[in-house]
């Protein structure tokens, strides 16, 4: 991963500083994604794995199982149909994760906007816990920097920004990326030098702020 982060820091600041932000997101949206998951994994995986745990039914389980495998044979419509099913009859902590791995698999075949209102669904579900809530609300905030606003970006991921917040540099990324596409630089700046001043931001997420306040300095269009 480390390989990766650096590969990818590399080729972002080329592509940035030639002004192709709109093909930078598009080819490597998958790995901030991927990249964004991880951190909000380690900041949840106590919580969410002890939920899990507590509610585990082993036929929901075998269900889920069965539908991760037609999701990774590629088969979608299946995958999506096996988790739509457990969402309404599954049990404990599977009805959540079925909805959150179906919004990938829309997401993967490229239903942007299902896979958003699945997000945000199991952003506002109030009986989840607020980790993995957080986690699918960060998902929906990533997506939306491609095909939302920034108020949209926002409306799911600003109450994260506060310092203490496992996810906040992840969220004041988000909103950076948001605010600089809408070409508002002033506030892209402010965003990205908040998780450059934060000693406990993941040296990833930094790494990329810098880039970007790179960025904007050299465009001159933010003071």
């Amino acid at each position: 991963m480390a390989n990766n982060d650096d590969s990818f820091i590399r080729e972002v600041n080329e592509e940035l500083r030639s002004d192709q932000v709109k093909y930078v997101w598009t080819r490597f949206r998958p790995l901030i994604i991927a990249i964004v998951v991880l951190i909000v994994g380690g900041a949840i995986a106590k919580e969410g794995y002890e939920w899990w745990d507590n509610s585990n039914s082993s036929s929901s389980g075998d269900k889920f199982l069965a539908a991760l495998r037609l999701a990774s044979e590629n088969k979608p419509d299946e995958a999506l149909a096996a988790f739509e099913a457990l969402e309404k009859d599954g049990t404990g902590s599977y009805p959540l994760l079925a909805r959150l791995r179906a919004a990938s698999v829309q997401q993967a075949r490229g239903d942007t906007a299902a896979a958003i209102a699945s997000f945000q669904a199991a952003g506002n579900d109030t009986s989840a816990p607020q980790a993995m809530r957080d986690l699918a609300k960060m998902r929906a905030a990533w997506l939306l920097i491609d095909t939302g606003t920034y108020e949209q970006v926002a409306a799911e991921v600003q109450a994260m920004t506060n310092q203490g917040n496992p996810l906040a540099n992840s969220a004041r990324e988000a909103l950076g990326l948001a605010a600089y596409k809408a070409g508002n630089m002033a506030q892209a700046k402010q965003w990205f030098e908040q998780i450059a001043s934060d000693a406990a931001a993941p040296r990833n997420i930094a790494n990329r702020a810098q880039i970007m306040l790179d960025n904007i300095t050299a465009s001159g269009k933010a003071p």
